[in-house]
């Protein structure tokens, strides 16, 4: 199986959003942008957000597995895929890659 680079590349976050329908939260979000983590055998790696890696399982696992190409011709590297979280007020988007050693 692949190892599959997971990089957090960049957080939107939506105020307007949040004040309107979020409760106030003292604790959001752990991630920070530019930081990389490595799936072994399409494992969520150690220290990866729970919610986010439920996101982006099936596209580690598919990319593990030597899949991808999703949806056509969607990413200009095929082995890659670019997901974001399930945070609607603070996304973070994560780019996946095959690692080529």
């Amino acid at each position: 199986m692949n190892k599959v680079s997971i990089t957090a590349v960049r957080q939107t976050v939506y105020p307007d959003l949040m004040a309107r329908y979020e409760n106030p939260i003292e604790h959001t979000c752990d991630v920070r942008e530019g930081q990389r983590w490595i799936s072994c055998d399409g494992q969520r790696p150690e220290g990866m957000c729970p919610a986010a890696w439920y996101s982006m399982r099936e596209f580690v696992e598919a990319l593990a597995k030597g899949e991808g190409n999703f949806y056509d011709g969607w990413m200009k590297d095929p082995m890659s895929a670019m997901i974001s979280c399930n945070d609607g007020f603070r996304p973070f988007s994560f780019y996946l890659e095959v690692v080529r050693d």
